[in-house]
């Protein structure tokens, strides 16, 4: 069953139209409740073409993006208004005088020589010889305004090429955005494709879905799963910075603000980071991993699919400790934790909060003098005032249904979709982070639910 199914948010890249955030699944996985694997909720023919129409809207506009950048790099930067190109217009135009003057005034030099070898009396030499004097002043100030001039002219060229790389580099993230959003859509229309053919192949074999092969007589279908923002997830400890080379610990706090018991709780966490350029991505250099108080071993985020923190009564919070090791390697760059948590009950219903919420943080380079950071540790110490609790246990912590904070060091995670839909084009780490990372959040939450 596909959790987030309805629960997903719209959230866009840095340099692309938005993604849908479609069916994704919590990434801890250990067990799985046996109405997961029984029950599985279908997209229906509408909702894929709804899906197709979305993806053709994406690529289309992915397509016009592409196309105007290049037009802007080839047209609209080559023209004479552009601020670089009428900069570089300028200086050339200042350098082409400056050369001239230099010209005139080298060839006075020589003037002046040849009328002080001409003169013929003391009084004639003397004013020769001022002339000449007066002539090599000229010839000196106009080779310093050239040289000058030369340079200005250098820095402004540059300036514009500058520019033009800057374009270039968008126009590749646009074009590799293009690409995915074709295979999106291409995906899309093979899914509604399949969809049809197998609705027509139930109608030639007279299949009515009351008896099958796959299913019971009289089998009811799963219900889809609904939005239930009274589910929060809410990050607590995580700096605003971390430094390479360093370990920092943090926690997520997992709090029930309905009136009723959820039966398994599924947390998410997921980090994601791009150099100071967003050119580069540093996940590589990330390693996170969690561990609760039932079970303290340390273990990596990414290779567990769903664990279940085990029911979740009505008001109750639990928390799970969490580690996020630092590549000593690692370059500066931008980051930022994404959290959410679904929920499952006995009955098939199910349900999550309906948004990826993000803490972001810098990422410094370890220093050159190879000194450690103060105030960090590994991570194997117990720390007095753990708030990690039993698995499914609940917590003494008010219950804060608004995400809000709770106890603990750092700054709360940041709510909503609207932080995470940067501007197109942009290139900058700080935004690629917010809308990749989310995109890849939702990748890895796909693949565990369809695993």
């Amino acid at each position: 069953m596909k959790i987030r199914r309805v629960l997903a948010t719209a959230v866009a890249a840095a340099v692309i139209s938005p993604v849908a955030l479609l069916s994704a699944a919590p990434a801890f996985a250990d067990e799985k409740p046996a109405t997961q694997q029984t029950q599985k909720a279908k997209p229906t023919i509408e909702e894929l073409e709804q899906a197709v129409e979305r993806a053709q809207k994406e690529y289309d506009a992915a397509v016009v993006a592409v196309n105007d950048a290049v037009t802007f790099l080839a047209e609209d930067m080559e023209a004479d208004t552009y601020p670089t190109k009428a900069a570089v217009i300028e200086a050339e135009a200042a350098a082409a005088a400056a050369a001239q003057a230099k010209t005139e005034a080298d060839q006075a030099v020589v003037d002046a020589r040849a009328e002080l070898e001409a003169a013929a009396t003391d009084e004639d030499r003397a004013a020769a010889q001022t002339a000449l004097d007066e002539a090599e002043k000229a010839a000196k100030e106009a080779a310093d305004a050239k040289t000058a001039a030369d340079a200005k002219a250098t820095e402004a060229s540059t300036a514009h090429d500058d520019a033009r790389v800057a374009q270039a580099r968008k126009i590749g993230l646009l074009q590799k955005a293009k690409k995915e959003a074709k295979a999106k859509l291409t995906d899309a229309e093979k899914a509604l494709a399949d969809a049809k053919a197998a609705a027509e192949e139930g109608e030639e074999n007279g299949e009515d879905g009351e008896d099958g092969e796959d299913g019971e007589a009289g089998e009811e279908p799963a219900a889809d799963c609904v939005p239930e923002p009274g589910l929060t997830a809410v990050v607590t400890g995580l700096p605003d910075k971390v430094v390479g080379g360093t370990t920092e610990i943090f926690s997520l706090r997992v709090t029930n603000g309905t009136g009723e018991t959820m039966d398994a709780v599924y947390p998410y966490v997921g980090v994601h980071a791009f150099d100071v350029k967003g050119l580069k991505e540093l996940d590589s250099y990330l390693d996170l991993e969690w561990s609760t108080a039932a079970n303290p071993t340390w273990r990596d985020a990414d290779l567990i699919d769903a664990t279940s923190l085990g029911s979740l009564k009505a008001k109750a919070s639990v928390d799970v400790k969490l580690r996020l090791k630092v590549d000593p390697d690692i370059p500066a760059g931008q980051g930022a934790a994404f959290v959410t948590a679904d929920y499952v009950n006995e009955d098939g219903s199910c349900g999550g909060y309906p948004d990826l919420d993000h803490h972001e943080f810098q990422i410094q380079a370890k220093s050159d003098d190879g000194g450690d950071t103060p105030g960090k540790d590994d991570g194997t110490k117990d720390e007095s005032g753990d708030h990690t609790t039993e698995q499914g246990g609940a917590s003494t912590t008010p219950v804060n249904t608004s995400g809000g904070s709770g106890s603990g060091g750092g700054s709360l995670a940041h709510t909503g979709s609207g932080d995470a839909l940067p501007k197109v084009g942009l290139a900058g780490g700080a935004a690629l982070v917010l809308g990749a990372g989310a995109v890849l959040v939702a990748r890895r939450r796909r693949t565990a639910t369809e695993s």
